[in-house]
């Protein structure tokens, strides 16, 4: 179970209250024993609070107002062998949950929504000529586009890692 993503006071330790119990006691415990670990550890956090999803199965991992767009595992599951892969014009303006891209398989076709608004600044020029990086690393190498956030608190719409995990199971 996940609590709120706040962050409490262990032993006097700082330790994110969203980590499931048994690992803060973990992490309490490598506190203890290893105060240099202290800030390592915590950096290995970001990626649990800027990684962000949309229920159409779209992701969205933030820094600086930066955003990386992409379709999740689960989307690339369900579409099967991607074989095409178009993505949007540097430059082009989308509005949340307009176009910004789109996916074909062997299965279907899929358009790309964006989850924020913003303007398109980098696309992964990798997927045009290797669209299955979509289904060997669809949230990582595999990502569709970077866009520069117009509105950052669109992102308050959109869910969590574990929110996204409970919407998926819902969908089965």
């Amino acid at each position: 179970m996940f609590t709120p993503t706040t962050f409490g006071f262990l032993s006097s330790k700082v330790v994110p209250l969203y980590v499931p119990t048994f690992r803060r006691a973990i992490l309490r415990n490598t506190f203890r024993n290893n105060p240099a670990s202290r800030f390592g550890a915590l950096l290995s956090f970001k990626e649990y609070s800027s990684k962000k999803f949309t229920k159409d199965h779209e992701w969205i991992d933030v820094e600086n107002d930066l955003g990386t767009i992409g379709i999740t595992d689960y989307a690339q599951k369900a579409l099967g062998d991607v074989v095409y892969v178009e993505t949007p014009e540097i430059g082009t303006v989308v509005e949340q949950s307009g176009p910004c891209g789109a996916v074909e398989s062997v299965k279907a076709a899929s358009d790309i929504y964006a989850p924020v608004s913003g303007e398109i600044v980098d696309v992964n020029k990798n997927l045009v000529e290797t669209p299955g990086l979509i289904n060997k690393s669809p949230e990582t190498d595999g990502w569709l586009c970077k866009i520069k956030l117009s509105n950052p608190s669109e992102l308050n719409s959109l869910m969590e890692e574990h929110e996204y995990h409970s919407h998926c199971e819902k969908s089965h």
